[in-house]
């Protein structure tokens, strides 16, 4: 097998299969879950809106690929009580990860009061096994300083991983991003993991980001417990790159 089919297998152990279209119905999550495992291999989780948790839960019964959803999505300034509400639900519904949205906006403001609040009220009614995975909207941040701040805010209050964004803002994951965020990670002396997300669409795209963690974290650091792609065109390019 060639360096690129060898890296294609790599990157779609990696991926978060998602669908988070506002139009999405059953029958798109039936297709999603159906295209998480495939002849190459299957995906690390499907991402999926609260609403389809437990249909998605029942189509990969006795499946290895979790099942992750989004809360305080996607703009990140809902009310903590309904937040914890909206995580318990979808934990009940079968959930294996729980994708949040920082309070971005409130610390633009220098508000890291309510950040701080919001991520340590989910990281208490995530239990361990399941995963919580902090998305910062780097793209909305910006500032390197915000962005490694809210790194460093995000594994103080326990995440298992952190994310760059939504896929909902007009600029997603950048490597920039993805340095910085690394670097905390590094820092931090903590196992935490990494999620690019949005706009990651070729082999190429994949392999950027999976170099950026192989010269800060090490070669054999990218597994899928601490690396992950949130994607939804990615497993085109992987298909074909293996087909």
């Amino acid at each position: 097998m060639n360096e690129k089919r060898l890296l294609a297998q790599r990157i779609l152990s990696l991926i978060d299969l998602t669908n988070l279209n506002d139009g999405c119905t059953p029958e798109d999550i039936k297709t999603l879950c159906a295209r998480a495992s495939g002849p190459w291999g299957h995906t690390a989780a499907v991402c999926v809106w609260p609403r389809f948790v437990g249909l998605s839960k029942s189509l990969l019964t006795d499946s290895p690929i979790q099942v992750a959803t989004v809360v305080n999505f996607p703009s990140g300034d809902g009310e903590v009580a309904a937040t914890i509400r909206e995580t318990v639900d979808a934990l009940n519904a079968g959930a294996d990860e729980i994708d949040l949205v920082l309070p971005y906006a409130a610390l633009q403001r220098g508000d890291e009061s309510t950040v701080i609040a919001m991520l340590s009220a989910i990281r208490n009614v995530v239990p361990t096994p399941s995963l919580l995975k902090i998305i910062l909207e780097t793209g909305e941040l910006a500032d390197p300083i915000l962005i490694e701040r809210a790194a460093h805010l995000a594994i103080a209050a326990g995440a298992d991983f952190i994310k760059t964004s939504s896929g909902k803002t007009r600029t997603s994951a950048t490597p920039q991003a993805v340095a910085i965020m690394l670097a905390t990670i590094h820092a931090s002396g903590r196992v935490v993991g990494l999620k690019p997300s949005g706009g990651i669409k070729t082999v190429d795209d994949a392999r950027g980001y999976l170099q950026l963690a192989d010269a800060v974290m090490g070669q054999d650091w990218a597994t899928p417990q601490t690396f992950r792609f949130g994607a939804s065109g990615l497993l085109d390019a992987i298909e074909s790159e293996l087909a």
